[in-house]
């Protein structure tokens, strides 16, 4: 088995025919047949089912085509790092939107201070989205808000980080000390969209507290959800790094949840055979110097409360 052997199943994978993949490799389909057959061979597993004259990868196909992105990037890697010095390094960042909007900057700009040769290309999306491309090679490493579901993946809590319950100025809410979290039933709430770290965390506090609530607005875009909750009279339940500038002049009214239901960290993701360049270490000893935010210690928020309380989780 060798490389040649895994960049042409990798091509039959992602264009799921014999002819397609021959023609991205400059051979014959032939020539792609056998060195299915060979691997297929070597791994004593069928690698392709076929079907009424379709492919379709089997879950042990699957699981070589994660490994095999994998050997092949970084073959291509080695083969860049021990090319001319003049070619210039890149890191591909891959973030949540609250890491994004509230970090990432920042975290870029210390790097470019620290590795001002290295260049860097950064993706934002949601944590489901970012977790599939760490997988099939397309990012390097991801700074995510959300759980991580594949075994594939290293995932390093890093930074802490809350959700608050906002509203805006003329909410009912905003005049009061005290929330019981029985009143959220039923209200209007900006939410963001499916697959986001924020809205799998909110939601599985509702379930866990039996609430409904109704996603009057659904959205990517932290402005949009800004705008419903200052203009529109929604609430939201997002990260307080998001409203910090509302927050401090009065435009958004913060209720904490003082259960620690709403705790979580933005972890450093990478596959777990990755490796470890220079500059990914050093984004990771940058994440560290980032603490818990303190807005809290600056403005008077209301509080969420349960009937009965559940016990102070750990942070």
């Amino acid at each position: 088995m060798t490389l040649r052997h895994l960049k042409i199943f990798v091509a039959v994978a992602e264009t799921k025919s014999m002819s397609a993949a021959a023609r991205r490799c400059f051979i014959t389909q032939p020539t792609v047949s056998q060195t299915i057959h060979e691997l297929e061979e070597h791994y004593h597993t069928i690698l392709f089912e076929r079907l009424s004259r379709k492919l379709y990868i089997t879950e042990a196909g699957k699981n070589l085509l994660s490994h095999a992105r994998q050997v092949i990037d970084q073959f291509e890697q080695l083969e860049q790092s021990m090319a001319d010095d003049s070619i210039t390094q890149r890191l591909r960042i891959g973030a949540t939107l609250t890491v994004g909007v509230c970090l990432l900057p920042h975290i870029l700009n210390d790097f470019q201070e620290e590795m001002p040769a290295v260049s860097t290309y950064s993706y934002i999306s949601n944590t489901a989205d970012i977790e599939q491309k760490i997988l099939d090679s397309s990012l390097d490493i991801g700074i995510v808000e959300g759980n991580i579901k594949s075994p594939d993946l290293v995932s390093l809590p890093i930074i802490e980080d809350f959700l608050v319950l906002v509203c805006g100025r003329n909410h009912p809410f905003s005049q009061r000390e005290q929330i019981p979290v029985q009143e959220l039933e039923g209200k209007n709430f900006a939410m963001r969209e499916a697959g986001s770290g924020t809205r799998a965390l909110f939601e599985h506090y509702l379930h866990r507290h039996n609430l409904q609530v109704n996603i009057a607005w659904e959205a990517s875009s932290p402005l949009a959800i800004k705008n419903a909750v200052v203009y529109n009279g929604g609430l939201s339940v997002m990260s307080i790094r998001l409203f910090q500038e509302e927050i401090l002049n009065g435009d958004i009214h913060v209720v904490c949840n003082p259960y620690n239901e709403w705790e979580r960290t933005f972890k450093l993701v990478y596959h777990k055979n990755k490796f470890m360049t220079s500059s990914i270490e050093q984004i990771r000893d940058i994440l560290k110097r980032y603490r818990r935010p303190d807005i809290l210690d600056y403005v008077k928020a209301g509080t969420l409360v349960n009937t009965v309380e559940p016990p102070i989780l750990p942070r």
